[in-house]
C-alpha cells in the first residue's frame, strides 16, 4: 500500500483504487481538460528508472472508462500477461469524454483537444514514458474506436499505432459535430489528404482487405480483426455483432491487439 501511495504522488489528484494480481496498480483521478474521473494503469514492477510505452484507451458512448476496468478486466489481464513475459510492461491511460456517463457525443472538440494538448504532455511529464509516436498506442471501443482513428490519423506525430475495436469511420452528427458542415469532412477518414492519390487508393484497399500475414491479424468471436498501414500508423478494425457481446468481444480483442502492439 505504501508503494501504491508513493506512486500516486507522481500524478497529482490521483489515488490508488485497486491492485492487479501481480502487483500492477490502478489509479483514479481527473485528467487535465476533462470533467470526470479517468484511470491510469501502471504495470507490475513499475519503476521511474524505466521507460514504458503508453496505451491511450478511449471508451464508447454512452459510457465511461470503467468499461475497461470492470468489463474487460484490463488490470487482471495486463498483470497476468506481463508477469508471464508475454507482454512488455506498459502504462494505460483511460480518460473520460463528456460531463457524465450519459454523454452521447464523439471524441472530438474539447475532448480531443484535452487528450492531445493536455493529457499526453501531462502523462509524459509525470511518468517515465517513451515520449514519441513509436511509444504510443491510441485505441478505442465503438465511439472510442472512431475517436482513436480520427485523432490518430490527424496526429501521426503523437501516435504510432491506432486500433479501432467495433468502431466506425464516418463521424456522426452529434456531440461536437451537431449542426457541423465542413468540420464533418475534416473528421471523415474516407476524405483524408492523399486518399485520391494512387498511394492513397492502395492504402485504402489495404485497410479494407484482410490478409493472413499482417501482424495484428487474429479471429475473435465478433469477427475478424485486421491490420493496415495508414499514414505510417497501424490501424486494426473489427466488427462486433450486437451490444450484448460488446465487452466479451473487447476482452478477446484486447488480448489479441495487445499481443501485437506491445511486443515491439
Amino acid at each position: 500500500m505504501l508503494a501504491a501511495i508513493a506512486t500516486a504522488l507522481l500524478l497529482p489528484g490521483f489515488a490508488p483504487v485497486a491492485p492487479g494480481p501481480a502487483g500492477g496498480q490502478v489509479l483514479r483521478g481527473i485528467f487535465p481538460g476533462t470533467e470526470r474521473a479517468g484511470y491510469v494503469y501502471l504495470p507490475p514492477g513499475f519503476s521511474e528508472a524505466a521507460r514504458y510505452p503508453v496505451v491511450y484507451l478511449l471508451h464508447g458512448m454512452r459510457g465511461s472508462p470503467e468499461e475497461y476496468i470492470a468489463a474487460t478486466h484490463l488490470p487482471s489481464f495486463a498483470d497476468t500477461e506481463i508477469a508471464a513475459g508475454r507482454l512488455r510492461p506498459f502504462i494505460a491511460v483511460l480518460p473520460a469524454a463528456g460531463p457524465n456517463s450519459a454523454y452521447d457525443g464523439e471524441w472530438a472538440g474539447p475532448w480531443e483537444r484535452a487528450l492531445v494538448e493536455q493529457i499526453v504532455p501531462w502523462i509524459d511529464a509525470r511518468l517515465p514514458t517513451r515520449a514519441d509516436a513509436a511509444g504510443r498506442v491510441i485505441a478505442g471501443l465503438s465511439a472510442g474506436g472512431f475517436g482513436a482513428v480520427d485523432i490518430g490519423l490527424r496526429h501521426p506525430s503523437l501516435f504510432g499505432t491506432i486500433e479501432s475495436w467495433s468502431g466506425y469511420f464516418t463521424p456522426v452528427a452529434d456531440g461536437p459535430f451537431k449542426h457541423a458542415t465542413r468540420t464533418m469532412t475534416r473528421h471523415d477518414s474516407s476524405s483524408r489528404p492523399g486518399r485520391r492519390t494512387a498511394a492513397g487508393r492502395r492504402r485504402r484497399r489495404r485497410s479494407t482487405t484482410p490478409t493472413a500475414s499482417t501482424p495484428s491479424a487474429c479471429v475473435t468471436p465478433c469477427g475478424s480483426m485486421r491490420a493496415s498501414w495508414v499514414s505510417g500508423a497501424t490501424s486494426s478494425t473489427t466488427a462486433c455483432a450486437g451490444r450484448s457481446v460488446r465487452y466479451r468481444c473487447a476482452r478477446r480483442i484486447l488480448k489479441c491487439s495487445a499481443t501485437s502492439s506491445l511486443q515491439w
